[in-house]
């Protein structure tokens, strides 16, 4: 990340490429000296990163797209079309087309910033809560356990098909990427969710198109997933086990309350930069809009399974679009409460980068504490 962001200071990729070749010289000559080493193994990524970076990106749209791209883009169509033949409102159709196929321009500003503003934004960028929603629908029915392995390459087959039909997004790569790994892992029954698994898709991903790194999707979904790995473990241990496994549904808001703390951190620094914004009612609001958006997932996927039975499907099309325009009023509700978000936050890059410093130190601290518990336990 460090490369590709230095990578508009050399002229051409042969700089970066004389700096890898010089880092690559001083590795092989400071075998006695591990430490110094490091340093010039180090500057061998940030070379590689500036070769990539400085590579000299297409310009303009390509005149055809791919056969499968324009298929999964005419698919995409058509469910857009039946979503409209289900006869829901115009508000609950635009929420639901965001959730499920990526479509957004059905969103009015208003709903938009209301979402935005009860930090409920999320829920309308398909991401990795949605990703693994499907994943568990498809591994419900799916889920072969006599044969593990085809089950879940089928699985991962049709989380892949799923984020073509969507358009690709870097979240929905993301999420894809980390969901194959944890589907393949699971095999041999390994840490499946880990900062390196999340640091592989990065690489993946930038090396693929470098300039990802300047998306802001790509930077607040990465971020959040990282304190999320980082801050969920820590904060889960702050309540007994034994607390948390006597009362199922303590164990259920006290994750999501540990997950919510964590995305936030890691999302709130950049939101304000970005967006000049912090909710403060955050909490709340996911309180109401994950359990809600699991609900309504599953009563879109029931719609469209059900279009052989026309009465049925017309049931489930009503209560799908009362739990949406639900969810709408719930927000907007919360929106109307007094300091709900602080409005005109321009902190600079610098301001922001020292943010992350003090919550990576903090992070520091709190495994410190919690590793000392352990030993004094």
């Amino acid at each position: 990340m460090a490369g590709i962001a230095l990578s508009p200071w050399p002229d051409s990729w042969r700089v970066g490429a004389c700096i890898l070749l010089t880092a690559a010289v001083v590795v092989v000559l400071l075998r006695q000296h591990p430490r110094w080493r490091s340093v010039a193994m180090a500057c061998c990524v940030v070379a590689m990163g500036m070769m990539l970076g400085s590579r000299q990106q297409p310009t303009g749209e390509p005149d055809s797209q791919s056969s499968v791209s324009t298929a999964a883009s005419h698919v995409r169509q058509q469910l857009l079309e039946h979503y409209h033949e289900w006869g829901i409102s115009d508000q609950a159709y635009g929420v639901i087309a965001a959730m499920t196929l990526g479509d957004k321009t059905q969103i009015g500003r208003e709903l938009k910033d209301t979402y935005s503003k009860v930090g409920a934004a999320h829920i309308l960028a398909l991401s990795g809560l949605h990703m693994m929603i499907i994943y568990s629908v498809i591994t419900l029915f799916l889920g072969w356990r006599r044969i593990r392995m085809l089950s879940q390459v089928v699985v991962i087959l049709a989380v892949w098909a799923f984020a073509l039909l969507v358009g690709m997004s870097p979240s929905v790569v993301r999420s894809a990427f980390m969901i194959s790994i944890y589907g393949l892992l699971s095999l041999g029954y390994r840490e499946r969710m880990s900062v390196n698994t999340l640091a592989f898709t990065a690489i993946v991903m930038l090396a693929i198109d470098p300039a990802s790194l300047y998306d802001i999707g790509f930077q607040l979904s990465y971020m959040a997933v990282l304190c999320i790995l980082l801050f969920n473990p820590l904060f889960g241990r702050l309540l007994p086990l034994h607390v948390l496994q006597r009362h199922r549904w303590l164990a259920f808001l006290w994750g999501l309350t540990t997950v919510s703390l964590s995305a936030q951190i890691g999302t709130a620094p950049l939101i304000a930069y970005y967006f000049g914004r912090f909710s403060t009612w955050f909490l709340l609001s996911n309180y109401l809009v994950v359990p809600l958006a699991t609900v309504i997932l599953w009563l879109t996927l029931c719609v469209v399974a059900t279009c052989w039975w026309a009465a049925l499907q017309q049931l489930l099309a009503a209560l799908l679009s009362v739990v949406v325009v639900m969810m709408n009023q719930l927000l907007e509700a919360i929106s109307q409460w007094p300091y709900c978000s602080i409005e005109g936050l321009r902190p600079s890059w610098v301001q922001v980068a020292l943010v992350y410093l003090v919550i990576g130190c903090c992070y520091v601290l709190l495994s410190l504490k919690v590793a000392r518990a352990r030993q004094s336990v």
